[in-house]
């Protein structure tokens, strides 16, 4: 049985529930849940899995060490009784980057220095050796300080989660594809939806949620930094990514239309959607939103312009009432806008079902879902009571004096 780790990936908040369940589904063991991240434990194959097939996390980190840590002493005792020498050949380049907040050890440079020279020192101890060149396989080193607990990660992503491999380029304030991803989950996309979207930019919506309805694992197209690591062999990275190409289903009936009034968004959407491997189940038009008609059977996922992508508040208030009055006169099957216009229900014209709370990089939005009722959630209704006894008068009598309301008492 291959060596276990504790993994963390961190996602932004409102993407949680997906990614569990995502994690779930790939077999991943003692998943716990927390704000913005989530723990679990596999082996070399977990990394790859995970890597490879994960849609909703930012990127996923191997666990070395948790510790309290107050002071660069208890700081570098900590770094330093990690096994390196078991993880790290003696040729590792080791780049240190991470964060502090709420602790002691405020100074990140400090930090970084200090880890570094606990890892080198350890090194050079189980190598035996004087002599580090750092001329080999970079393996990143992240280390977090949150009130004064001090946790040591191994990097095993790179580039973020997020870069898929097929937004070479993108429009104004584009919206992450983690972020997309978690959205046309929470939108129900199934292998059969049709998916619009009347404000496309460079289509990463419409783009992510043909991806889950064909199953592509959103990291085929891209390469990480642990298929570089000792630990995690080669062949464990070619069976994954078999696996992962073996789940496809380029046969389900997925379709996806996005629009934008401009038609260099529409061109990089359509380019976009040809280098992610969907183009014959998507395509993108120039069209204004005034002219935007959703089909009954449509799911629309969109983000509308809002902040760098308009220029005035009052533009976007425009486009939120245009998007309303369309919609109202063309309903569908459900809409899930996500916008940090905090005023979007009264935009719009009607307020959401439901609101989540979620982070577009570091900018705070809502996303509002407006969809019909399913009946499996709608109440059951009440058993039919029997109809009151009269009394000897012929008036019906109440227990206890009650007696049902009246129109306008209601």
């Amino acid at each position: 049985m291959s060596a276990q780790y504790e993994l963390i990936a961190p996602c932004f908040f409102g993407c949680e529930s997906t990614a569990s369940f995502e994690l779930r589904r790939i077999g991943a063991e003692e998943i716990r849940v927390t704000d913005g991240r989530l723990t679990f434990r596999g082996g070399a194959e977990m990394i790859a899995a995970a890597n490879l097939n994960l849609r909703t996390v930012e990127r996923v980190m191997v666990l070395l060490a948790s510790y309290p840590a107050s002071t660069f002493d208890e700081l570098f005792d900590g770094v330093y009784n990690i096994h390196w020498e078991e993880l790290l050949p003696a040729d590792a380049a080791i780049p240190v980057t991470g964060s502090s907040l709420d602790s002691q050890l405020t100074s990140v440079p400090a930090c970084q220095s200090i880890i570094k020279k606990a890892i080198v020192k350890r090194m050079m101890q189980g190598y035996h050796t004087s002599v580090l060149p750092e001329s080999g396989v970079e393996y990143r080193v992240r280390f977090m300080l949150r009130k004064n607990l001090c946790e040591i990660m191994l990097d095993t992503t790179g580039e973020g989660l997020y870069k898929r491999g097929y937004r070479r380029n993108a429009m104004e304030a584009p919206i992450r594809e983690t972020l997309a991803a978690t959205i046309a989950d929470l939108g129900r996309v199934r292998r059969d939806s049709l998916v619009e979207d009347p404000f496309c930019g460079s289509g990463t919506l419409i783009i992510e949620a043909a991806q889950k309805a064909l199953n592509i694992a959103p990291g085929l197209k891209r390469r990480f930094a642990a298929e570089r690591y000792s630990f995690v062999p080669a062949s464990v990275w070619a069976e994954q990514r078999q696996l992962a190409l073996a789940q496809t289903r380029l046969d389900a009936g997925f379709e996806g239309i996005g629009y934008d009034i401009d038609p260099a968004a529409v061109a990089l959407a359509n380019a976009n959607a040809k280098l992610a491997g969907v183009d014959k189940r998507c395509r993108f038009e120039v069209a204004d939103v005034a002219q935007f008609e959703a089909r009954p059977e449509a799911i629309v996922l969109t983000n509308p312009p809002y902040g760098e992508r308009m220029g005035t508040i009052e533009g976007a208030a425009r486009l939120a009432r245009t998007l309303g009055r369309q919609m109202e006169a063309h309903p569908c099957q459900g809409l899930y806008a996500i916008t940090a216009d905090l005023e979007f229900e009264s935009h719009y014209g009607k307020r959401a079902n439901k609101r989540r709370k979620m982070y577009n990089g570091m900018i705070p939005c809502q996303l509002y879902m407006y969809y019909n009722v399913p009946n499996r959630e709608q109440k059951p209704a009440a058993a039919a009571k029997p109809l009151p006894k009269t009394g000897f008068d012929g008036k019906r009598s109440y227990p206890t004096g009650r007696r049902p309301l009246r129109t306008d008492e209601k």
